[in-house]
């Protein structure tokens, strides 16, 4: 069985025990984790939108990749430039491949009870007291201040 992840925009196809070495992610070593699932095939089956598929992987350590070294020559003018670097890396290996198990969701339904249904006590509902809408209805509306009036413009005779 195999499924196919997608970690660090990248995607990868992984079967369970493998390990691999992905772009440094931020989980902490020997804890394990989830990545999204795209595709999950295998056993002559294949399963285009795996809802419940699980893959959980776990992180083995943080490495350095190998150097890369680049050179750059012009001719005739002298120009030599070395330049490089190393991928940060991280190894994990996929421990499981299967379905999603919720916390709480019991792979067998437990046994019912002995009584039947008809014989449990109908338990006694509370219902909040309603709130009169009349009461918020009959408040005054608000009065509004009167208009101020401008003062009258001063005349000659007034002067």
């Amino acid at each position: 069985m195999y499924a196919i992840i997608s970690l660090q925009g990248k995607q990868y196809r992984v079967e369970e025990g493998q390990r691999l070495f992905v772009d440094r992610v931020s989980h902490p070593a020997d804890k394990p984790f989830h990545p999204p699932v795209l595709f999950v095939g295998g056993d002559g089956k294949a399963e285009f939108s795996p809802k419940g598929a699980q893959v959980t992987a776990e992180v083995v350590q943080d490495v350095l990749g190998d150097k890369i070294r680049i050179g750059k020559y012009k001719p005739k003018s002298g120009i030599r430039r070395h330049t490089g670097h190393r991928s940060k890396l991280t190894e994990i290996r996929i421990t499981a491949i299967g379905l999603k198990v919720e916390p709480g969701e019991a792979t067998e339904k437990p046994a019912a009870d002995d009584k039947p249904a008809a014989d449990a006590e109908p338990k006694a509902e509370k219902k909040a007291p309603a709130k009169p809408k009349a009461a918020a209805a009959k408040k005054a509306p608000a009065k509004k201040a009167p208009a101020k009036k401008a003062p009258a413009k001063a005349t000659k005779e007034d002067a």
